[in-house]
């Protein structure tokens, strides 16, 4: 077993593993441990009360953070006509058809990001083994294969974040920068917690979101207590 470095040691010192802090005590806790040379992302884990072997129970959406997540965001648009002309003046970075897709290929995906209108899943899904592995395969349940390629693409600008469960139902996603201001991280918190909620599936039954775990991207996790947020 690895051992851990004094910073690690001396975060995760402070942190009671078996409390589940208030909010705003939990986020003073993040800024406490963000002490690293580069600007830490505010990470989330959401335990959800699902069984997900169960196709049915799987949760899958994405949704608009209020204050951003605080990334520069490169899209990619697989379009054409007019609707590539509105792709280009809603701000993505790259637009094309098969001409894109050879630069798939051949490996140059300098983006975050791939929306499609439905007219360019031809070309798209014969790309599934490369855009696939890399999570960047158009989705219609996360808005990224869309006849509205426009507002796709300005979602993905103004900080839409995409979410998916893992194998044992929890959902991790990334919603700001630590030098963002507690509340606008808190804000983002309960937008993706009212995602989540109405992303629940009917065949769930239980408590629904069971844990939430905050933590920086060098720092400790910390547990939050639910009753102290809006959408939870």
């Amino acid at each position: 077993m690895a051992k851990l470095s004094k910073r690690a040691r001396a975060i995760a010192d402070k942190v009671d593993a078996t409390k589940e802090y208030e909010i705003n005590e939990a986020l003073a806790l993040l800024k406490e441990f963000a002490t690293a040379k580069f600007a830490e992302s505010v990470d989330v884990a959401v335990n959800l009360g699902i069984d997900a072997r169960k196709s049915d129970q799987n949760v899958r959406g994405a949704t608009v953070l209020p204050n951003g997540t605080g990334k520069e965001v490169r899209v990619a648009v697989f379009t054409q006509g007019a609707n590539a002309e509105a792709a280009k003046e809603a701000g993505a970075d790259i637009v094309g058809m098969d001409d894109l897709a050879d630069l798939v290929k051949k490996g140059e995906m300098n983006f975050d990001v791939v929306v499609a209108s439905p007219d360019a899943m031809r070309v798209v899904g014969q790309l599934g083994q490369i855009l696939g592995p890399r999570g960047l395969m158009p989705n219609p349940k996360t808005g990224t294969v869309t006849p509205d390629v426009a507002t796709a693409v300005k979602n993905a600008k103004a900080g839409q974040v995409r979410y998916r469960n893992d194998k044992n139902g929890i959902i991790h996603a990334s919603i700001g920068k630590i030098a963002f201001e507690p509340a606008q991280i808190q804000e983002n918190l309960e937008a993706l917690l009212e995602a989540l909620k109405k992303a629940k599936p009917s065949s769930a039954k239980g408590t629904y979101i069971k844990r939430i775990s905050l933590s920086t991207t060098m720092g400790a996790g910390v547990k939050v207590d639910a009753g102290t947020l809006a959408n939870a």
